[in-house]
């Protein structure tokens, strides 16, 4: 619970996810549940999460329930896991748009970046009330003018893929409705400023720090060697239509992959919400890229 400004005792809830195969964590589960429990807090776990904290680590807990799928009304969110986890979970938000803090237990965790040793002091944070909200960009996909089927929400990218071992995909792109290149490669990624240090760097792309207002659009594996990454203003409309030998292709938001048919048209935009994140006042952004990525660090040294 904590003291609103007109004085009035609010008691928080929290929704609780969680990577259900990382075994070496019962620690950190107690230590979470067990703070909420005592400033009377309304704990609520994705069904999952839920099943492998009783089932397979054989916790006793006492929740205020368990949900499914986006069945949560929660004031904030809480994700135990990697990136990949912190993923699922803000799919999982949505237009909720309620502030995600990410508890890392993988290894790199640049979006989850509280270390399993700081929940105690994370979550001091929240009640006093003394953190920020980064608010990130989510993008989304349609095809030939309707949503995809599931999620069609991106917090880090979209990829446009070759299958397999098939030859390079030809992707037509148009910005705004203007042509701007074909690309001949084995994909194209759209990448938000968030995803920006994940697929996007991989392939060669800038970093981009977040709410910078700007998508990455990245080949991969490019057949030219004159065609370079670009950044666009993230209220552009991007425009795809890829030819294949093989007729078909892959799509991916945020890994989540399906194959769509060759002659597909395909339009990514900012989505009309944001992700919100929780982040300490004393967060610093370049500090995590050289703490977390060794960016800038000199092999030499």
């Amino acid at each position: 619970m904590y003291m609103t400004m007109d004085g009035e005792i609010k008691m928080l809830r929290f929704a609780l996810f969680g990577n259900e195969y990382q075994a070496k964590k019962s620690a950190s589960i107690q230590k979470v549940l067990s703070y909420l429990s005592d400033r009377k807090a309304q704990v609520f776990i994705d069904r999952p999460f839920y099943d492998f904290i009783t089932n397979d680590q054989h916790l006793s807990i006492d929740v205020a329930g368990v949900f499914d799928a986006d069945d949560f009304d929660v004031d904030y969110v809480i994700s135990m896991g990697g990136d990949g986890t912190f993923l699922k979970a803000a799919s999982r938000v949505g237009q909720k748009e309620i502030p995600i803090i990410g508890i890392n237990m993988g290894r790199l965790g640049f979006l989850a970046d509280v270390s399993p040793g700081d929940i105690e002091k994370e979550l001091d944070m929240l009640y006093s009330g003394e953190y920020r909200l980064e608010r990130h960009t989510v993008i989304q996909l349609s095809v030939d003018g309707e949503p995809v089927s599931g999620n069609p929400y991106a917090l880090n990218d979209i990829a446009i893929l070759k299958r397999d071992n098939a030859s390079m995909i030809s992707i037509h792109t148009e910005i705004n409705g203007e042509y701007l290149v074909t690309y001949q490669a084995d994909g194209l990624i759209v990448s938000t400023p968030t995803g920006s240090t994940a697929y996007n760097l991989s392939n060669g792309g800038p970093i981009v720090v977040p709410e910078a207002g700007i998508l990455c659009l990245t080949p991969v594996a490019p057949h030219s060697l004159y065609v370079r990454p670009i950044a666009i203003n993230d209220d552009s409309e991007v425009r795809l239509k890829v030819e294949s030998r093989s007729h078909n292709f892959l799509v991916a938001v945020d890994g989540r992959s399906e194959k769509l048919h060759e002659g597909s048209v395909i339009t990514i935009r900012k989505a009309p919400f944001v992700i919100k994140i929780v982040k300490r006042h004393s967060h610093r952004y370049f500090s995590t890229l050289r703490e977390k990525m060794m960016w800038g660090m000199d092999s030499r040294q």
